[in-house]
């Protein structure tokens, strides 16, 4: 059985691949293997900083393999120090085991678990590591690593550097990784491990360890590059913190606005890296967009692509309606949460539902209270010269009264005044 098309070559024109173990990987995935990647389940939401793996995994799956992926109840107790500069705090194992089946269900939104030959599985460390003894790992797996070759991983060294050191609980983690490895072979004849370029002394150590528990077994791995933008920071942080890929956390519309926005420098690594197009495709679309960069193409593309795979048909219809919204589309029955997602940013007023009802205040009273105008005279002015909308809605009555019709949502109003300045009266 072949697969139907070259991964590593994949991964090569995309930008993507960064080591290998073996110059000969290609023609080892040149027939359908068993494929890991793992992820820490330190939140109960992945995020942006996970998509390289998450689509890589999901590359490897439409080519014809297996993908696992494992989700570290055991080392997420722990915490991976590559990458890192200060040690993770622990987490309980009830907070764990929360976090491993909301990380499943993103996950089932990329790769398919059910329903294909290759359906991919949802595998936990924790499950075989909980009942190892100390005293056993140690007489079983610490005996087969050398302290000096530890000591050599960039992952271990950086941390031995840095201010704040590296704790006996992570230097133990490569460990724990390592038999992770040796058990996914031993279990699911997984051969392949992939993971980040931080991963690489990770990915090479579980390697050396089923050389010896395994009787000379070859595994293989491979790693990509991380998604940096290009002054050299990690892609995927906004001003609010991490983009998660829960909706609860990072709305649908917030999620598709950061693609939306990221600089023109910047796309062309991100839609190689989180597009299906291939190669003949991507190639005329960049051309296009190199030719049209005001039309910001490639970075509606990957908006939409990742938006549909991270929150589905009805997250995505959310953020365009959402976007059409912001750029002056009228507005009718929103909710509260998708306005105050939209309008995150924009400053707002609260009121009184007895106001409301009582037709207490005017829209000369709404522009002054939210700051539009200063006075009820730059309120007035804006109003006669058309300046002044209600949802988006044009208002040329300076005597309009706010009321329950002018309600969006269930109990805000969006005030707009010009083009772009816009504000919201919460009545509460």
């Amino acid at each position: 059985m072949s697969v139907k098309f070259d991964v590593v070559q994949e991964m090569t024109w995309r930008g993507l691949l960064n080591q290998t173990t073996d110059e000969h990987i290609a023609e080892f995935l040149s027939t359908p293997r068993v494929v890991y990647n793992g992820f820490d389940p330190t939140a109960d939401s992945l995020h942006v900083g996970h998509l390289v793996a998450i689509m890589n995994l999901r590359r490897f799956q439409r080519a014809g393999h297996k993908p696992l992926a494992l989700v570290g109840g055991a080392t997420g107790m722990i915490g991976d120090p590559s990458g890192r500069s200060s040690e993770r705090n622990l987490l309980t194992v009830e907070q764990i085991a929360h976090n491993v089946e909301c990380i499943k269900k993103q996950l089932s939104r990329f790769i398919d678990f059910d329903g294909v030959d290759n359906s991919a599985r949802l595998v936990n460390n924790y499950d075989w590591t909980k009942d190892w003894t100390y005293l056993d790992f140690l007489r079983d797996i610490g005996k087969l690593f050398q302290i000096n070759v530890m000591l050599s991983k960039d992952s271990v060294k950086s941390r031995l550097d840095a201010e704040n050191g590296l704790s006996y609980t992570e230097f133990s983690y490569m460990l724990l990784q390592s038999f992770d490895f040796v058990h996914l072979y031993k279990e699911y004849n997984c051969e392949v491990q992939i993971g980040g370029s931080d991963q690489w002394g990770n990915i090479t150590a579980g390697i050396d360890l089923a050389r010896r528990m395994c009787d000379g077994v070859q595994l293989y791995g491979l790693t990509s590059k991380l998604l940096l933008k290009s002054d050299g920071q990690k892609m995927g942080k906004s001003t609010s913190g991490a983009l998660w890929l829960d909706a609860e956390k990072t709305s649908p519309y917030q999620f598709y606005q950061y693609w939306i926005n990221v600089d023109d420098a910047d796309i062309e690594n991100a839609f190689k890296f989180f597009t299906d197009l291939n190669q003949e495709e991507a190639t005329a679309l960049i051309e296009e967009h190199r030719a049209n960069l005001g039309k910001r193409i490639l970075q509606k593309q990957v908006a939409t692509e990742l938006t549909t795979l991270a929150h589905g048909e009805e997250g995505i219809r959310a953020a365009q309606k959402a976007t059409e919204i912001f750029f002056g589309a009228e507005i009718s029955k929103a909710s509260d949460k998708e306005l105050a997602s939209i309008f995150a940013d924009v400053p707002s007023k609260e009121c009184t539902q007895e106001q409301l009802s009582h037709g207490e205040i005017t829209l000369l009273d709404a522009f002054v209270l939210t700051g539009l105008a200063k006075t009820k005279s730059d309120a007035r002015r804006a109003v006669q010269q058309g300046g002044a909308y209600v949802n988006n809605r044009q208002v040329t009555d300076v005597a309009h009264i706010i009321s329950a019709a002018d309600l969006a949502s269930e109990t805000v109003v969006v005030l707009r005044s010009g083009k772009k300045r816009y504000a919201l009266l919460k009545f509460v």
